[in-house]
C-alpha cells in the first residue's frame, strides 16, 4: 500500500468505521468488507420513459464529505483484497524493475520537434516521475541523444512529481520553447515560455490554454517574437458553466501583458470547438477546427496578407490539412471517398476563396485508409517536393511518400504488423518518424525522400536487460460479428501454443472516435506472457481502421455494433481454442471502459473478470459533464428520442440486473479526471455491488491522477501492480518471475 493511501485511511478512519462491515481482510469475495451505500432514488422522465437513478448523490464532487468517506471505504475494501494476495510483493518488484529498468533505466523520446538546427523531445527516463524536455544536436545527419541537454524538467518546478508537461512548441530559431504545464493529471494547462540555453522562465505565462475538454494548441510566428494560441474563457468573461467551452484563438507578443493579447478567430464557432494550429515559414496560419468530437472539420487559413479565409466548413469533406509551398494547401478529403484522398488548392492573398470542387486530386482513394488524426496531426507532412502520408492497413499502419504530382516514391523500410507515427521534418526532404510493433520497442528512423533511404537513429527505447519477446509470435485473425462483419483481432502468444482451450487470455479493445488501435509495444506484457497468457487486441468498428464508414458503423445509433464486435472476438478466441470463458479477462479504458461496462452487463457469463479504466457507464447523464458535451457527436444526446432509446438500451449503469452473478470487476479512476467524471465509476460500482452482493466488484480511486495523462511514475507503478494482481488472481495464477 502506498504511503498516500495509508495517510488517507488514517485520516478517514472515523468515517470508515461507519461504512465498513468489519470483516477480516481476505482474498475471497465473500470475506471482503461490505459497503453500506445509501439508496436515494431520483426519477427522471425522457420522452415518456421513466428512469430511476438510485445513486445520483455520488455525482457530488470528490471532496464532498460523504463522497470522500465512501470513496475511502471503497479504496480500503479494494486494498483488503489486493494486499491479501500473497504474490503482490514479488509482482511489485517485477513491475518496478520493468518500468524503471533496474540498473539501466529505460528511456523514451516522443513529441519530436526540430528548430534552430536542433532536435527537441519529451524524454521519459525513470526513476524521474515525469517526462522532461531535452534538446540534442545533429551529427552525421542524425540526432545525438547522448549529447542532449535538459531544457525544462517538471521535477525542478515541483518536487512532488505532480506537475506534468501537456505539450511543448519550440520557436522557429530554437531559442525559446513554449510549454503547457498542468498539475495532478488534470490537463488544465497554463503556457510558460522558457529560454532554451538557460532554462529560465521568461515570465510570459498565458493562463488557460490547455484543458481536458477541447485540448489546446500553440504555433509560433516565424520571427519567434509572438505566437498564436487557443484560449479558454477566463473568470468573469462568461458564466461559470461556460468556462470549459467557447475556446478561441488569440495572439501573444512576448514581453506584453496577456490582457493585451489580440483576438484572431473563433467568436462564431460552435460552443464545443476544438483546434489545431500550424504556421508556415512565410507566416501563413492554418487553423483546423473540429465541432466537438464529431469528425466534422472546418479549415481556416490566415494568408500572407493577414486575412482569415474560410477554406472549408463543417459540412465539407476536408478533414485534415497541411500548409505547402507557394500558398498551397494539401488536404485529406473524405465524403464520397470514405477511405480518403489527397487534394491540393491555393489560398493566396487578395484572391477569391478557392472552390473545393476545383481542388486538384493529388493521391486518389485507394484500397487502404489514408489516416487523418485531429489529436495527432503528424500523420501527414509536406516538404517542398514531397508529401508523407500515413496509411491504415486494418490495424497496422505505414508511411508512404508521394511527390506533389501524386507519383509514389520509395516508402520507408518498416516492420510487418507494425505502426508508424510522429512524422517530423528533419531536413529539406528528410523526416523523422517512430516505428514499433507488439514485439519490438519503439525507435525513431530517418527517411531521405530524395534518396529513398531509411536509417535507424539512436533514439530508441532501451528495455531492461534480458527483457525481449523473441519467444513470442503475432497472428492476425478475423472474427465474424453478429451482422456478418469480419472484425480483425491481433493475437500475441508464446511460440508452440496448442489450441486446446486451456490458456488464460486477456482481450482488449476500444471502438470509437475514429481511433485506430495500432500495434503498440508494452514491456509489461512480458509479465502476462511469462504466465502463459494469450494477449488479443480487437480492431472494432467505431475506429477508423477501414475508413470513415467503419467509424460511422460504430457510433450514435449504431454503437451496439461495437459491443457485438467485441463479443464476437472473445467468442472467436474461445471457439478457436485459445482460451475458454473461465480463463478470459477483458480490459479497456475511457470509451473502452464503456465497452467493458456493456460487455459485463450484456454477456456476464462470457468472461471471468473485467478491468475497466476511467470508464463511461451512465449514458443518460454523461453529456452533462463538460467533456460529455464534446462527446455528444459520438454517442448522441438524450434530447433526441431515437438517440435516447439507443443510449438507454446499452447504458451499462441502467442494464445492471439485480440477482445476476457478474464477472469479477475492477474499476479504476482518478479524482482529477477532466475527460470522464469519476462519478461514473462510483455509481457503477455501487450499482454492481447492490445487484451482486456476493460478487467481486472493486473500485480503485487515485487522488493524484486524472484520465491517465500526466500521471506520475510512482502512481503508474502502483496501478500496474494492482491491475496485474487482480488479473493473475482472477485467472488462478501464482506469480513467478521470468519465463
Amino acid at each position: 500500500m502506498s504511503p498516500t493511501l495509508q495517510m488517507l485511511r488514517a485520516a478517514l478512519a472515523p468515517c470508515l468505521c461507519l461504512l465498513l462491515a468489519g470483516a477480516t481482510p481476505s482474498a475471497t469475495a465473500a470475506a471482503l468488507p461490505a459497503i453500506d451505500t445509501p439508496v436515494r432514488p431520483i426519477t427522471d422522465t425522457y420522452h415518456g420513459v421513466t428512469v430511476v437513478d438510485p445513486y445520483r448523490w455520488l455525482e457530488q464532487p470528490a471532496d464532498d464529505p460523504e463522497v470522500k468517506a465512501w470513496t475511502a471505504a471503497q479504496n480500503a475494501r479494494s486494498r483488503a483484497f489486493l494486499d491479501a494476495w500473497p504474490d503482490t510483493p514479488a509482482l511489485r518488484a517485477r513491475v518496478t524493475d520493468i518500468l524503471t529498468g533496474g540498473k539501466v533505466p529505460p528511456r523514451r523520446h516522443r513529441a519530436l520537434a526540430v528548430a534552430g538546427g536542433r532536435v527537441f523531445a519529451l524524454k521519459a527516463e525513470p526513476p524521474r516521475q515525469q517526462p522532461f524536455i531535452v534538446v540534442m544536436p545533429e551529427k552525421g545527419g542524425l540526432p545525438r541523444p547522448d549529447d542532449a541537454k535538459i531544457v525544462v524538467d517538471p521535477a525542478a518546478l515541483d518536487a512532488t512529481g505532480g506537475t506534468s508537461i501537456d505539450w511543448f512548441v519550440p520557436s522557429p530559431d530554437g531559442r525559446l520553447v513554449a510549454v503547457s504545464l498542468s498539475a495532478g493529471g488534470s490537463e488544465t494547462g497554463d503556457v510558460h515560455v522558457f529560454e532554451v540555453e538557460t532554462g529560465r522562465d521568461l515570465g510570459d505565462t498565458v493562463p488557460r490554454v490547455n484543458g481536458g475538454t477541447a485540448g489546446g494548441a500553440l504555433a509560433w510566428a516565424p520571427d519567434g517574437r509572438r505566437f498564436y494560441y487557443t484560449r479558454y474563457p477566463r473568470a468573469g468573461e462568461r458564466p461559470a458553466a461556460d468556462l470549459n467551452f467557447h475556446v478561441q484563438v488569440y495572439a501573444h507578443t512576448l514581453g506584453t501583458p496577456t490582457a493585451e493579447d489580440t483576438y484572431e478567430l473563433g467568436k462564431d464557432f460552435p460552443r464545443i470547438a476544438e483546434y489545431q494550429l500550424e504556421v508556415a515559414p512565410d507566416g501563413r496560419v492554418l487553423a483546423t477546427v473540429q465541432d466537438g468530437d464529431s469528425g466534422r472539420f472546418a479549415l481556416h487559413v490566415r494568408d500572407r496578407g493577414g486575412r482569415w479565409v474560410a477554406v472549408s466548413g463543417f459540412d465539407d469533406p476536408l478533414v485534415q490539412a497541411a500548409l505547402g509551398p507557394a500558398d498551397g494547401l494539401f488536404a485529406i478529403a473524405r465524403g464520397e471517398t470514405p477511405r480518403g484522398r489527397l487534394v491540393h488548392l491555393t489560398v493566396a492573398p487578395d484572391a477569391p476563396v478557392p472552390a473545393l470542387a476545383a481542388a486538384r486530386t493529388v493521391v486518389p482513394e485507394g484500397p487502404e485508409t489514408l489516416v487523418s488524426d485531429f489529436w495527432d496531426p503528424r500523420v501527414m507532412l509536406v516538404t517542398d517536393r514531397h508529401v508523407f502520408l500515413t496509411y491504415q492497413l486494418g490495424g497496422p499502419s505505414e508511411i508512404r511518400v508521394f511527390d506533389h504530382r501524386g507519383r509514389a516514391r520509395p516508402k520507408p523500410t518498416q516492420p510487418p504488423v507494425g505502426a508508424a507515427n510522429g512524422l517530423t521534418r528533419f531536413g529539406a526532404e528528410t523526416v523523422l518518424f517512430q516505428l514499433t510493433s507488439y514485439l519490438d520497442p519503439p525507435y525513431w528512423a530517418m527517411h531521405d525522400a530524395a534518396r529513398g533511404r531509411t536509417r535507424k537513429t539512436a533514439l530508441a527505447v532501451r528495455p531492461p536487460d534480458g527483457l525481449d519477446f523473441e519467444d513470442c509470435v503475432v497472428v492476425r485473425e478475423r472474427a465474424t460479428s453478429k451482422d456478418g462483419t469480419l472484425v480483425p483481432v491481433n493475437i500475441v502468444h508464446r511460440k508452440g501454443l496448442k489450441l486446446d482451450g486451456s490458456h488464460p487470455a486477456l482481450v482488449t479493445g476500444y471502438g470509437g472516435y475514429a481511433i485506430s488501435l495500432t500495434p503498440t509495444f508494452n514491456a509489461l506484457d512480458r509479465v502476462l506472457l511469462d504466465h502463459g497468457v494469450v494477449l488479443a487486441v480487437a480492431n472494432l468498428r467505431g475506429g477508423a481502421e477501414f475508413g470513415a464508414t467503419w467509424h460511422a458503423q460504430g457510433r450514435l445509433l449504431q454503437k451496439q455494433n461495437v459491443f457485438d464486435d467485441f463479443a464476437a472476438v472473445v467468442s472467436h478466441l474461445q471457439a478457436r481454442g485459445y482460451t475458454r470463458p473461465d480463463r478470459t479477462v477483458i480490459k479497456g479504458g475511457s470509451n473502452g471502459g464503456l465497452l467493458m461496462g456493456a460487455m459485463l452487463t450484456q454477456h456476464p457469463t462470457l468472461v471471468r473478470a473485467v478491468v475497466s479504466f476511467v470508464g463511461i457507464y451512465d449514458m443518460l447523464r454523461t453529456e452533462r459533464s463538460p467533456n460529455g458535451a464534446f462527446n455528444v457527436p459520438e454517442y448522441g444526446t438524450v434530447a433526441d428520442p431515437a438517440q435516447f432509446r439507443a443510449l438507454h438500451a446499452y447504458s451499462p449503469y441502467h442494464r445492471v440486473v439485480d440477482g445476476t452473478r457478474y464477472p469479477r470487476v475492477l474499476l479504476v479512476t482518478g479524482e482529477n479526471d477532466t475527460r470522464v467524471n469519476p462519478a461514473e465509476s462510483r455509481k457503477m460500482t455501487a450499482r454492481l455491488q447492490a445487484a451482486d452482493p456476493e460478487g467481486m466488484v472493486l473500485l480503485r480511486t487515485s487522488a493524484h491522477a486524472g484520465h491517465g495523462q500526466g500521471t506520475a511514475l510512482r502512481e503508474k507503478i502502483e496501478e500496474a501492480v494492482d491491475t496485474h494482481a487482480f488479473i493473475l488472481e482472477a485467472l488462478g495464477l501464482r506469480f513467478r518471475a521470468g519465463r
